[in-house]
This record gives C-alpha cells, sequence and structure tokens, in this order.
C-alpha cells in the first residue's frame, strides 16, 4: 500500500466491469487504492472507508476539505443498516427508497466499521445502498463499507462519464470502472435523520414530493449550525462549479456570454451566445438532471467568462437542478 502522503499512480486503469473488472477493482479498494465506478447519480470516487489512510487518499486526490463528511455505500440494505441508529422515519425511507438515488444521515451505530475520518469526527455517519448493478456488484466483491463522494476535484463540476473522471482525476487515482453515462446525473438527495426530525440537507434523485409521500408529511429544513462544518455531504455553499463565472435565472445573454437553455424559452440575446445548450428542450427535469453537469463541462469548455442560465421551474427534480446551479454561481 502506498504511503497517503506519496504521489498517485502515474497512470490510472481504465478497466471494463466485467468480472475480471470487478474483481481487479475490489482488489484494489481492499488495497487501500482509489477507484471510480458508476452509480445511478453520478460516477463515485471510492476508497475502504474502514481505511483512514484510504480515505485520507481521497482528500488529496481530490483537494478536498477534510471537515466535508463522506458518504459510505453498502451492498445492501441490512448491511446498511447494520452501521449505524435508524428511528422509524429512517427505517420508512430506507425501505422506500434503498437501493437508490437517497443518502441518510444518521447517528453511527457502536459497531459501525465506517472511520471517523469518513465521518469528518462527526457522531453521525452517511449512508446509501446505490442502485446501479456494477456499483452493487463492486460493493458486494469488496465486502464492506466504501467512501464515494463524486469522482472530481472538490467544488468542480461532477462526472456523469468516465471521460469526466479522466479530465479530473487521470493519474490521481489507480483505476476506473468505465459504466458508460450515468442515469440520474445528478447526486443523491440526502436526509438527516438525527433529532427525530427528518432534515432534507440536500435535494437530489429522490424528490421532495416522493419523501413526503413516505414520512407523510414534510421534511424540514437543514438545521444551519457551523457553516464550516457541515453537517452531511455536498453543503458547501460553493460547490459544483464549472471555471467560468454561472449567472442565474437570465433573461438576457450578454455578448461572449455561453447559454443553458431549458424547454422552448429562448433569453434575449441568445442567438449571439459563445455557445449555446439546451438541458432539456421538451422542458423535462428528468432529462434535464441526466444532462445538468455534461452540459455545464462543454460550456465551460467553451472558453466563455461567464454562463448564462436560463430561468429552470423549481419542480420536482428541478428543485436539485436549481441546488446544483446555485451552488455553481455561489462567491468561491
Amino acid at each position: 500500500m502506498n504511503d497517503p502522503g506519496s504521489t498517485v499512480p502515474a497512470a490510472t486503469r481504465r478497466l471494463d466491469p466485467d468480472a475480471a473488472g470487478l474483481a481487479q477493482a475490489a482488489a484494489l479498494l481492499r488495497a487501500g487504492e482509489l477507484v471510480a465506478f458508476p452509480t445511478e447519480t453520478v460516477y463515485g470516487l471510492g476508497a475502504d472507508a474502514t481505511d483512514a489512510a484510504a480515505v485520507a487518499r481521497i482528500f488529496s486526490a481530490k483537494e478536498r476539505p477534510r471537515f466535508n463528511p463522506l458518504i459510505a455505500h453498502l451492498a445492501d440494505v441490512d448491511t446498511a443498516l447494520a452501521e449505524g441508529r435508524f428511528d422509524g422515519s429512517a427505517q420508512r425511507l430506507a425501505a422506500a427508497f434503498w437501493p437508490g438515488p437517497l443518502t441518510l444521515v444518521v447517528p453511527a451505530g457502536p459497531g459501525t466499521r465506517v472511520c471517523d475520518l469518513a465521518r469528518a469526527g462527526l457522531p453521525s455517519v452517511a449512508l446509501r445502498v446505490p442502485g446501479h448493478p456494477i456499483a452493487r456488484a463492486l460493493l458486494e466483491a469488496v465486502g464492506g463499507p466504501v467512501a464515494a463522494p463524486s469522482a472530481n476535484r472538490s467544488g468542480r463540476v461532477s462526472p456523469t462519464r468516465a471521460d469526466h473522471v479522466l479530465d479530473d482525476l487521470a493519474g490521481r487515482i489507480a483505476a476506473l470502472l468505465d459504466g458508460g453515462d450515468t442515469q440520474v446525473g445528478v447526486e443523491s438527495t440526502v436526509v438527516a435523520c438525527l433529532d427525530g426530525t427528518p432534515r432534507l440537507l440536500r435535494p437530489g434523485g429522490v424528490t421532495r414530493a416522493a419523501l413526503r409521500a413516505v414520512l407523510g408529511f414534510e421534511p424540514a429544513g437543514p438545521a444551519m449550525g457551523d457553516a464550516e462544518r457541515p453537517a452531511g455531504p455536498g453543503m458547501l455553499a460553493s460547490h459544483y462549479a464549472p471555471r467560468a463565472r454561472v449567472r442565474l435565472d437570465v433573461t438576457r445573454v450578454e455578448p461572449g456570454e455561453a447559454v443553458l437553455l431549458f424547454g422552448a424559452g429562448r433569453p434575449e440575446g441568445h442567438a449571439e451566445a459563445r455557445a449555446s445548450l439546451n438541458l432539456s428542450p421538451a422542458g423535462d427535469p428528468a432529462e434535464a438532471a441526466s444532462r445538468l453537469f455534461g452540459a455545464l463541462r462543454t460550456l465551460d469548455a467553451s472558453g466563455a467568462a461567464t454562463i448564462a442560465v436560463a430561468p429552470i421551474p423549481p419542480d420536482g427534480l428541478g428543485e436539485a437542478i436549481r441546488d446544483r446551479l446555485a451552488r455553481a454561481a455561489a462567491p468561491r
């Protein structure tokens, strides 16, 4: 195993998601190396969640603040339940949405295997059972929790295909399991069940309406504590950011800007934009979510200093899209 302060491999192996590739990826993870793999939301950057030295390599590869906790991924529901203490609300949410794009932040169980560094020193643990068959096969082969934030440099646009991972992390990680494009396209919804009140920390692949249908009531918002020490993953104000400045809810595109469109609406001046992409010409939030991060990367590559974003309704997955765009537009 490499020393956690050492340089990462000079080359990143690109593995097929067949039996041989999965076995190789699992062996690398058990040896303390970093492996990127697809989930239904975005690609994750995996490390053995029980090994603090391996988890430290995630922070090094991503250049990620150590106070930001990581999500531990498990192969099945029963294994995940053993890592934390689940109240009635958490149990109902797990039963309804696992496997799937939901992360639950719960009190860490007395026997949790997720190391303190992955939990950012918190008494809670963030857990998810992904629905992607490649992810689950890999987790089953590893046989334990795998910490896996999005497989990109910290704060940058999340990866929805293998090439996005290599754009950010080639040479920094041991291997990449290439599973093609992800389906959901935005990260998991994060719900904290810590104080008897389920709190929506981050909108994502499970909509607010779906949570409400299971809980029987509207989840609360986050309890805003120390902003420098987030209670859960993905809560930093500036996050998911391209290099270009992002300007939201535009009614006019300024000369030289790139423009991100949605539906049939067209801001004034869009025809003169440096580059233009439409997340969903049909106005479908699910299609828009699946294309969001790829579109931001493409427009960023146009060289425009600013990406102007047309209005996107907050309904359903639109809430998650607007959350990611607001963080991309936040001061850095």
